[in-house]
């Protein structure tokens, strides 16, 4: 926006006031003078691959985030504790709603420690595995006697499966992918691209949201197995396509997409 001067206090407060910027300083002033020779970008402009790819990485990651099914287990985690025999179900859902909280709080913290890609593969790994043991229990549950101590055991594996799956979501899934998006988005097209990766998100969370109840009614089991499949493929997705953000320069990050 010009405002050179602020830019540059900016910067040397956030490098430290030891740091050497100004190799930094001319990178960013070059890049931001490449990118207001023409300002405006057309979706035609998007099949460019330093365009094209980071915008894929984006709205995959915030598909995926959305297709794991958290919004369906939040909002329906009612729900889901008394099918698995919870009493109090509400003071469950209160309970989740606090661990989230923790556990996103930790996130912020292991963010600029571990990476970014590291999260979202132990984040995801995590949501497999919980979705995994929480789609066992109710397929178990649906086939055993509800007299039976194996009943009563499957309703507490599929709320500690549950639990779990929420803890390991705020780990890297929940906040990770909005901070790889821009991270990874040229200048010129944050607008345009960013708008479209945040109405795939929320069109998605609606999808997840209005399916997870009619899910839930066809089969707990079966919906389970379905957002289960989707975590473990996004496992695959981080490992091929997502780039480590931590701790380089908007620059290097552009370079890497060419």
């Amino acid at each position: 926006m010009g405002m050179t001067e602020d830019f540059e206090t900016s910067l040397q407060v956030l490098r430290g006031f030891d740091a050497d910027i100004s190799i930094e300083v001319n990178e960013i002033k070059r890049s931001v003078a490449s990118t207001t020779r023409r300002t405006t970008i057309r979706f035609a402009d998007l099949k460019e691959r330093r365009y094209w790819f980071p915008l894929m990485v984006g709205i995959g990651l915030l598909m995926l985030q959305q297709l794991s099914g958290i919004n369906g287990v939040l909002f329906y985690s009612s729900t889901i504790f008394e099918a698995a025999g919870v009493k109090s179900s509400n003071a469950a859902t209160f309970g989740v709603g606090a661990i989230q909280v923790i556990a996103t709080a930790v996130t912020t913290w292991l963010v600029d420690k571990a990476g970014r890609r590291l999260l979202l593969i132990v984040s995801s790994f995590g949501m497999t595995l919980s979705l995994l043991v929480v789609a066992v229990s109710f397929f178990l549950k649906d086939v055993v006697s509800s007299d039976s101590s194996v009943y009563s055991i499957m309703g507490i594996l599929s709320v500690v499966g549950v639990v779990a799956m929420v803890v390991t979501f705020s780990l890297g899934m929940g906040a990770i992918p909005w901070v790889i998006m821009s991270e990874i988005l040229p200048i010129n097209i944050k607008g345009l691209a960013g708008s479209i990766a945040t109405l795939s998100n929320w069109f998605f969370a609606w999808v997840v949201t209005m399916t997870a109840n009619l899910l839930l009614d066809w089969s707990s089991g079966g919906t389970f197995t379905i957002y289960m499949v989707v975590s473990a493929f996004t496992i695959v997705f981080v490992t091929l396509w997502v780039p480590e953000t931590k701790g380089r320069t908007l620059e290097e990050i552009q370079w890497s997409f060419r």
